[in-house]
């Protein structure tokens, strides 16, 4: 894996440093920060990985590239998933990029901390972090002096406050014009819900399967309506029990109900737009909403396999974080963020890539996989 990558440090000085920093971050190092990395390596002070990460030159973003090519090399296939989602970071202090007071899904509650938006890649033996986009509030991007401070790019700083759908719009185009093999897209509410996201999505034709909120209104012939609403006309031999895929616990089961929703023209050929939802199995009153995009010819199977494919980010952040050392950094500035960030990554790919060579990590996913309104349920 390293040798992939080797090419990008133009100092046999450099590679080392990236060779050690990557072995600590694979390493049982309690807090892989620059001075446990620094001991892991062999060495008593940690300014040679300090400079390696803040000073030195070599490019995040090739690196990205290049531990792209080397995911999607490895676990690739036609119907692979790119999955959206973002994961907190908490920090103290003010000086860190991004950093404010603001609502982590991670701590599930507001907190002092920087949010990364990531892109996953799952295929069918194995899943991945691809690519990364730190998010910067509009506290930040108003306040030139302090992001200067931060080393935020001007180029950066000129797009003014990008969203979180429109960081992952970033991402995704990346992917796709890299020539990354994937058949649909997966995301959680908070990219759901955002209808100029769906409209980029549908504009590539890419597939997907996106969470929305209970209040999300779609379609009827007589109007719109709520999704609830029409779910809750659903008859009960609309639902049917489906596995999402494996968990912790063995099989995530969950009934399903799918529906076509109605179309006004507005569609590419051979495109439907549909509901689907999903009910717990022990508390019917919990239920989950997804608008879906896709071919005609896609089945329950698929679209229910799609969405339960989007827990394979939240699996990535919890490997990378307790695994890699994705979130022990104590770098403040943008560029060494990033820098941080892609390592861990990649540290996080390998493991990946490696499980996937086992044959019993393709047998376990191959089982995982064994799948009165105007809208028709089915």
């Amino acid at each position: 894996m390293f040798a992939r990558i080797a090419g990008m440090f133009y100092r046999a000085e450099s590679r080392g440093w990236a060779r050690s920093y990557l072995t600590g971050l694979l390493a049982p190092v309690e807090r892989k920060n620059s001075w446990q990395l620094a001991d892991a390596a062999g060495v008593v002070e940690p300014d040679g990985l300090q400079h390696f990460l803040n000073r030195s030159r070599w490019d995040a973003d090739e690196l990205r590239d290049r531990l792209r090519a080397y995911v999607v090399g490895a676990l690739a296939c036609p119907d692979g998933v790119l999955v959206v989602d973002e994961t907190g970071f908490l920090k103290k202090g003010v000086k860190s990029a991004g950093v404010q007071r603001q609502y982590s899904g991670t701590a599930g509650r507001v907190e002092n901390c920087q949010l990364g938006v990531f892109l996953a890649y799952a295929g069918k033996v194995g899943r991945a972090l691809i690519d990364r986009e730190l998010y910067l509030p509009e506290a930040w991007i108003g306040d030139r002096n302090r992001c200067i401070e931060a080393g935020i790019p001007e180029n950066r700083c000129s797009q003014g406050v990008l969203t979180k759908p429109r960081l992952a719009e970033t991402m995704i185009a990346r992917a796709l014009d890299a020539g990354v093999a994937a058949g649909w897209i997966a995301a959680d509410a908070a990219y759901g819900r955002d209808g100029r996201f769906r409209a980029f999505c549908e504009t590539r034709r890419l597939s997907y399967v996106l969470e929305v909120p209970v209040r999300q209104m779609v379609p009827d012939l007589d109007g719109r309506r709520r999704v609830d609403t029409l779910v809750s006309r659903a008859p009960e031999d609309a639902w049917h029990l489906a596995s999402a895929g494996l968990g912790e616990r063995g099989e995530r089961e969950y009934d399903w109900a799918w529906a076509t929703l109605p179309s006004f023209g507005d569609l590419p050929a051979g495109f439907v737009r549909t509901l689907l939802a999903r009910r717990s199995l022990d508390d019917p009153d919990d239920i989950a909403y997804y608008l879906c995009f896709h071919p005609a010819t896609i089945t329950r199977e698929q679209v229910v396999a799609v969405a339960g494919a989007r827990w394979a980010v939240e699996e990535c952040f919890q490997a990378a974080k307790d695994q890699c050392g994705l979130d022990h950094y104590q770098v403040r500035k943008w560029e060494p963020w990033y820098r941080h960030i892609t390592l861990a990554m990649l540290a996080h790919a390998f493991l990946a890539v490696t499980a996937a060579t086992d044959p019993k990590a393709h047998a376990g996913w191959a089982e995982s996989q064994s799948p009165t309104s105007a809208v028709s349920w089915r």
